[in-house]
């Protein structure tokens, strides 16, 4: 951990990104070229035709586009110990875990050294952008980061989440000293087998090394206002912790617990000064940047599903500014924001051409929707400014025209590289006939409704949705979980205004003939969503890798039951009545 770092050359990491950008078209041939070249053995490829091609309209013409379905048969011989060249040239060794909180359940997708070095030409780009704009010194970063547990697959093969695979690399260290982001907390805490009390332990680091802390992140903004409701609960025993010197009995596994004892010491000036810092707190607003006076920013991926914890981040964060930070996946990287000082609701992210392959599937609108063939997919500097795409995306680590499910819109250039917003997925849509409301209409009619709740002093803590079909005509169905009692009055206008908010022609006029039924607003008792997060956790998630799923599909059975058995209070909307 306290290996000597080569310094880290900011300058030279921006006029790099600069080169690339400039010439995108040339960089995404070679990119293609290479990737075809290190996986000429692979026997994907091989059965495809190619023969030595590596020209991308060779590649288009020979290689189809796939989802993750496609390739399952592929992965699956690979986790059950086939290591033959399968998907690349090199023996796949790894897998990620994706959350599963799209399909219900977790995908494995390949990891290999390629996918980590295009990490972290991703994590230098951002950095090199960020600190340029918000300087840090070699100071701390209190980092909400969890590692779930490596497993071994069937075959022998190393699976986790992809954060996890980049945790556990040897090199992820030392690269994070190199870009001052050095986490408060030991190795112990983050790789600890329980969250619950992982999350106590960062807490209590940054507690302890406030003074040295530059800036607050986590991969995901959920998790950290999700570590922020924890500290209002627990400020007490993490103030007690650090006046005696004892950590709590909250904390049991002895890896944690040891590693703690090597930095907590008896320091009642510290807990006197926190316990009064939070006593002088109004609901809890500003807690970070007066937990952390030398903080500069809060840092986290806070677009799309995370968009709606940004009020919530804002409040704890006072007017410390909210960074988000990279696009990517499971999958692989994407793109990167080069303009931090942008709020994340305007945030752009620049595609490096250099880390993969990219294509881009025109989306129709409107009355083209129901046209069946689909447009032929775009290279990266042929798509337009305003038009939205679903990525597809040609990795190191053997996927090939492998069809991502994230549609984005193209705002504009950096250089000759295309500047990308966040839309939605592609799969996330409620609809029953002719109505197709995506997870950002839910978002806003979430908002808008919310508005009565900050009436009565109340919010929305979480939430999620779903179809019901049982009946005809089946309905939307909107669960939230609230801070507090409000009253039937307040909710019964929460469900008419749910109701009303959705403005998409296909779901009003469909409401209008009773062709869809009356929204259905069900509030469910505190600590469900938590229960959710347990549960995808339990399936192999990380915590920090956590997103609310928004639209709950019929598959997704579990999820429906824990909503389902937590429902105190059932809202039908009369915005529609005659």
């Amino acid at each position: 951990m306290l290996e000597k770092v080569e310094g880290f050359n900011m300058e030279k990491v921006i006029e790099e990104f600069e080169e690339v950008t400039k010439d995108a078209g040339r960089v995404q041939i070679e990119t293609l070229r290479k990737i075809l070249e290190d996986n000429s053995e692979a026997e994907y490829l091989q059965n495809l035709g190619l023969n030595g091609r590596t020209d991308p309209q060779s590649f288009k013409n020979c290689v189809p586009l796939v989802t993750h379905k496609e390739l399952e048969p592929y992965i699956n011989r690979m986790i059950d110990g086939d290591l033959s060249s399968i998907l690349t040239s090199k023996p796949i060794t790894t897998m990620s875990l994706s959350s599963g909180t799209t399909q219900g359940k977790p995908k494995f997708v390949p990891w290999n050294d390629e996918l980590f070095e295009t990490t972290v030409q991703i994590y230098k780009t951002s950095f090199a952008f960020r600190n340029k704009e918000f300087p840090i010194t070699s100071g701390k970063a209190l980092s909400f980061i969890y590692s779930s547990k490596q497993f071994k697959t069937k075959g022998g093969l190393a699976a986790g989440t992809a954060t996890t695979n980049v945790f556990r690399n040897s090199r992820y260290t030392v690269a994070m000293q190199a870009l001052k982001s050095q986490c408060c907390s030991p190795e112990e805490v983050i790789f600890g087998p329980d969250f619950h009390q992982s999350l106590y332990c960062h807490l209590l680091c940054g507690l302890i090394f406030c003074d040295e802390v530059q800036f607050v992140s986590s991969t995901f903004a959920h998790s950290i206002v999700h570590s922020f409701r924890t500290f209002e609960q627990v400020w007490e025993d993490l103030v007690a912790d650090i006046r005696d010197g004892v950590l709590s009995e909250r904390v049991t596994v002895p890896s944690l617990r040891n590693a703690m004892s090597k930095i907590l010491k008896p320091d009642p000036n510290l807990a006197n000064i926190i316990q009064t810092k939070i006593m002088g707190l109004s609901n809890w607003y500003g807690l970070i940047q007066e937990l952390f006076p030398n903080a500069k920013y809060v840092y986290g991926i806070m677009t799309g599903s995370m968009e709606p914890y940004l009020k919530k981040l804002r409040h704890y964060a006072g007017d410390l500014p909210l960074l988000t930070s990279d696009y990517g996946s499971s999958e692989g990287w994407i793109a990167t924001n080069v303009n931090p000082t942008l709020p994340p609701e305007s945030a752009l992210y620049t595609v490096l051409p250099q880390i993969g392959y990219f294509e881009f599937i025109p989306q129709n609108k409107g009355d083209s929707d129901f046209i069946d063939v689909e447009p032929e997919p775009v290279g990266l500097t042929q798509v337009k400014v305003g038009q939205e795409y679903e990525i597809v995306i040609t990795t190191p680590a053997g996927l090939y025209r492998y069809r991502l499910g994230d549609v984005v819109k193209v705002m504009g250039f950096y250089n000759s590289s295309p500047q990308l917003k966040f839309v939605r997925r592609s799969s996330l849509l409620l609809t029953i006939n002719i109505d197709k409301n995506t997870e950002k209409d839910l978002q806003l009619a979430v908002e808008e409704a919310s508005k009565f709740l900050a009436e009565e002093k109340l919010e929305v803590v979480d939430y999620t949705s779903y179809v019901d079909v049982s009946k005809d005509p089946g309905h939307y169905v909107i669960v939230w979980e609230i801070s507090g009692e409000a009253s039937e009055e307040v909710l019964s206008e929460c469900c008419n205004c749910l109701d009303k908010s959705f403005v998409d022609a296909g779901y009003t006029s469909s409401r209008k003939v009773n062709c869809i039924g009356a929204l259905e607003l069900r509030v469910v008792r505190h600590g469900t969503f938590q229960k959710i997060l347990e549960h995808y956790i339990g399936l192999g998630s990380a915590v920090s890798q956590f997103k609310t799923p928004r639209c709950v599909g019929s598959n997704n059975a579990k999820v429906l039951q824990i909503l389902n058995e937590n429902v105190v209070n059932k809202y039908i909307s009369s915005a529609f009545n005659n």
